[in-house]
C-alpha cells in the first residue's frame, strides 16, 4: 500500500462486502455469535461508552495542543469489551478487504492473530518492512488493528442508539410518555405492575378493584422500581446484542456502512503513508449520549416534580 488505495475498485469491494454481511441473511448469520457472552458484554459497553467519548475528546484536545504522544496514547486505549460479533466483522475485513492471510479455522481470532495477519498481508508487507525496526513494524500493525477495532466498536454505539429508539417507541405506545432510556421507562412499568397486582388482589374482586384503584391509585414501592430497573437493563442488553439484525440492513440501504468503511480505509492510507494524521473518528459514539442526557434530564425533572 505504498500508494493511495484504488478508490473505484475499493468501492466495488466495499459494496459487495456490505451486501454480503450487513443485509439479510448475512447479518442474521453474523449475529449468531451474539447468542452467548455478548449479552453480558453489551451492558458493560453501555457503561464504558461515555468514558470512551471523554477519552476521545481528550485525545482531540491533546492533538490540537501539539501533545501528539499523549493523543496517541489516549487513542490507543481500547475501553469497550470486544464482542464476538465485532471479532467476526474484524476478521471479515482483514480477509476480504485487506487480503490478510487469517486462518479460516479461527472463528473468533484475538487481536494478536489479527496483528500477525497484517504483518503477513501482501498489500502491507512492503510498507511495514520499510519501518526501521521490528518494533516499529509491529507498532504499525497494531495501529492498523486498532483502527479496525475502532471501526467495529461503533457497532456498540449504534446498538445502544437502536435500543434507545426501541424504548422511546415502547414508551410512546404503551405509556404515552417520553422514555429515551430504561431508567425513565422503569417508573411507568413499575406503576403498571403495582396497579395490576393491587387490582388482582382486591378483596371484592378485580372489577371492583379496578374501580377502587382508579379513584385511589397505588404507587410502586422503591424495591419494585429497583427490580424493574434491573429487569429492563437486562432486557436492554439482549436488545443491544441483537440490534444489528435490524440496524445493519437499514444502514446498508442508507449507505452508512459504505461511508464508514471508506473512512476506515482513509485512516489506513494515512497510516501506511506515514502521516498518521487521520485517526478513525467514531462520531457514532456521540449518538446514544443524546439519549443519556435526555434520560437524565427527565429523571431530574421527575424528582423536582415529586
Amino acid at each position: 500500500m505504498t500508494r493511495r488505495t484504488d478508490t473505484h475498485g475499493l468501492q466495488d469491494r466495499v459494496e459487495a462486502f456490505v451486501h454480503r454481511h450487513f443485509t439479510w441473511p448475512g447479518t442474521l448469520h453474523l449475529h449468531r455469535a451474539a447468542a452467548g457472552l455478548d449479552i453480558l458484554r453489551a451492558p458493560v459497553n453501555v457503561v464504558l461508552s461515555p468514558i470512551l467519548v471523554l477519552v476521545r475528546l481528550g485525545a482531540w484536545i491533546c492533538r490540537k495542543l501539539g501533545m501528539a504522544r499523549m493523543a496517541g496514547w489516549l487513542l490507543a486505549r481500547r475501553l469497550l469489551l470486544r464482542t464476538a460479533v465485532s471479532a467476526r466483522v474484524e476478521a471479515a475485513i482483514l480477509t476480504e478487504l485487506l487480503d490478510a492471510p487469517l486462518s479460516s479455522g479461527t472463528a473468533i481470532p484475538d487481536r494478536a492473530a489479527l496483528s500477525r495477519a497484517i504483518l503477513a498481508a501482501p498489500r502491507f508487507r512492503e510498507v511495514i518492512r520499510s519501518r526501521g525496526t521490528v518494533a516499529e513494524a509491529q507498532a504499525a500493525a497494531d495501529r492498523i488493528v486498532g483502527a479496525v477495532g475502532d471501526y467495529t466498536a461503533t457497532r456498540s454505539s449504534i446498538a445502544e442508539f437502536t435500543t434507545g429508539l426501541v424504548t422511546l417507541a415502547i414508551g410512546a405506545i404503551v405509556f404515552q410518555a417520553l422514555t429515551p432510556g430504561m431508567i425513565s421507562m422503569a417508573p411507568g412499568v413499575a406503576q403498571a405492575v403495582s396497579h395490576g397486582t393491587a387490582v388482582a388482589d382486591f378483596p371484592l374482586g378485580a372489577p371492583l378493584g379496578g374501580v377502587w384503584y382508579g379513584v385511589f391509585p397505588v404507587g410502586p414501592s422503591p424495591g419494585l422500581i429497583a427490580v424493574t430497573v434491573l429487569a429492563l437493563m437486562l432486557l436492554g442488553s439482549v436488545i443491544a446484542a441483537f440490534a444489528g439484525i435490524f440496524a445493519d440492513p437499514l444502514q446498508a440501504r442508507l449507505g452508512i456502512h459504505r461511508r464508514r468503511l471508506m473512512r476506515l480505509f482513509r485512516t489506513l492510507d494515512a497510516e501506511m503513508d506515514g502521516t498518521r494524521d487521520m485517526p478513525f473518528a467514531a462520531q457514532e459514539h456521540l449518538l446514544p449520549r443524546t439519549f443519556d442526557l435526555w434520560d437524565a434530564a427527565l429523571s431530574v425533572l421527575r424528582v423536582f416534580r415529586g
